[in-house]
């Protein structure tokens, strides 16, 4: 019989392929027409930020800020801190998932391929397509074969998916990095407020000491006919307003304890800590301005922006499947009918070929899946936008702050030396007989109140650096996305 050359020519099928592919394609651009992200990125120039595609990632060294303030049992407290805290563990469990789930998805580009082995008994109908013998009679069938495919990836479905796959990573391994700032922040925070109150103590026990001498000079004064009971009723009255005094600070300094405790996982008894005085600590740098671009570095605006790359290449998938899924696919094995035919070479049997699928009609539901993950895109972008605004503002803040506390501490200084001054006055006086005890007294009043405030503004100056550390600290060690 004469064979047709059309259907016989080799190149005949792979035309058809092709052409069905190309018809298959321009009709899939018009599917997922209309759909498309509506918000977009801010502008990082117009906020100060540096373009974080050319930024130089930072150091591991350089994200760990709390290495900068140069205590050492700080630094020993942060680091139980990141060892034990339950929220790290479970952002690590995070990234653990987020790499299980990307090696996923890298696998749907590799080949395909596992063995089948099948053995079962059959009774074949009488009035099938199988004549006698085998029709109305039952008989053993087996099948041992290697099944193989290998989905190729024209449209770049497989590699948008690895693509988002390796984003949400990122995104979870910035995470970390954040969570592990904030951390550091908190513990740093409650450390420095702890210094500020046992100051704030150690002030108060003098304050108490000092009432007291001066209500027993009132009470002599009184006996002595110099002062009334109104001068020694005043005096009584200041004894138990500073005993109040220190009952609070000493509740604040035990829940500072127990935060302390709490954040480094442990009970607030085996708490091992010996309270630094406030004067002996190293004073803190406050920057008068900040460089900004520094933040397009922070983990959290990393994640953010990891979660744009993520959703961007979920769309490029979901418009991926508007196209033809073509994977090549193929077997090879043996087949009988009867067990003991099963290994001969008669019954070996194999196929190769193509497999093309092209969704033609499905209710909507791949444009649906598009306007989903279109969705989600602005979602992500809005995130984006509003964490960069709240980081500004954040960073605007703490430096707001820290040159507010520089001018306060310059004139608060300036008081303080002011009463210093009277009081070596009237304690000079007191020594050549020119003024009594009362009145060094009385001169010390407003110096402890002078050092009451300046205890109270260097402990926020420690906060403030804390604070701008951990705002401007926290970098990604990861290549940011474009």
């Amino acid at each position: 019989m004469p064979t047709n050359p059309e259907l016989s020519h080799p190149a005949r099928p792979l035309a058809l392929l092709l052409s069905a592919v190309a018809l298959a394609t321009l009709s899939a651009c018009a599917n997922y027409a209309g759909i498309t992200p509506s918000a977009q990125p801010l502008d990082a120039s117009r906020l100060g930020l540096q373009n974080p595609a050319t930024s130089p990632a930072d150091s591991a060294e350089s994200a760990d800020w709390w290495l900068s303030l140069g205590d050492a049992q700080l630094q020993s407290l942060i680091q139980k801190a990141l060892e034990n805290n339950p929220g790290l563990r479970a952002a690590q469990a995070r990234i653990a998932r987020a790499q299980a789930a990307n090696a996923l998805v890298q696998s749907a580009n590799g080949p395909a391929l596992d063995a089948e082995l099948d053995m079962s008994r059959q009774l074949f109908s009488a009035n099938s397509i199988y004549p006698p013998p085998f029709g109305g009679s039952a008989y053993e069938m087996g099948s041992l074969q290697l099944n193989g495919a290998w989905e190729l990836d024209f449209f770049g479905k497989n590699s948008a998916a690895l693509a988002a796959s390796v984003g949400q990573l990122r995104a979870a391994q910035a995470d970390l990095r954040a969570a592990r700032g904030l951390l550091a922040a908190n513990v740093a925070r409650s450390y420095f407020q702890l210094v500020r109150i046992e100051a704030q103590l150690a002030l108060a026990q003098r304050n108490l000491a000092q009432r007291s001498e001066i209500r027993q000079l009132t009470q002599d004064r009184l006996q002595a006919g110099l002062d009334t009971q109104l001068e020694l009723q005043h005096s009584d009255g200041a004894l138990p307003d500073m005993r109040l005094q220190i009952e609070v600070l000493n509740e604040q300094k035990a829940l500072a304890r127990n935060a302390l405790a709490a954040l480094t996982a442990q009970s607030a008894q085996t708490l091992a800590l010996q309270t630094p005085e406030l004067g002996s600590l190293a004073a803190p740098q406050l920057p008068t301005t900040l460089p900004l671009n520094l933040l397009g570095q922070r983990a959290d605006i990393s994640a953010a922006r990891w979660r744009i790359e993520a959703n961007l290449q979920d769309v490029k998938a979901a418009k991926a499947q508007f196209y033809p899924n073509i994977d090549l696919v193929g077997f090879a094995g043996y087949s009988s009918i009867g067990w003991d035919k099963l290994l001969r070479s008669d019954s070996v049997n194999w196929g190769v070929g193509p497999a093309v699928h092209l969704p033609l009609f499905d209710s909507g539901r791949l444009r649906a899946q598009l306007s989903g993950k279109t969705a989600e895109l602005d979602n992500a972008i809005e995130s984006y936008n509003a964490q960069v605004i709240e980081a500004v503002h954040e960073v605007a803040d703490q430096l707001t702050i820290g040159q507010a506390l520089q001018r306060q501490q310059s004139q608060q200084a300036a008081a303080q030396a002011s009463a210093e001054k009277a009081y070596q006055i009237a304690v000079e006086r007191y020594r050549v007989g020119l003024g009594n005890y009362l009145n060094v007294l009385s001169a010390e009043t407003p110096l402890l109140a002078q050092r009451r405030q300046g205890i109270d503004l260097a402990a926020r100056a420690f906060d403030t650096q804390v604070q701008i550390l951990h705002a401007m600290g926290s970098a990604s060690t990861a290549p940011a996305p474009q």
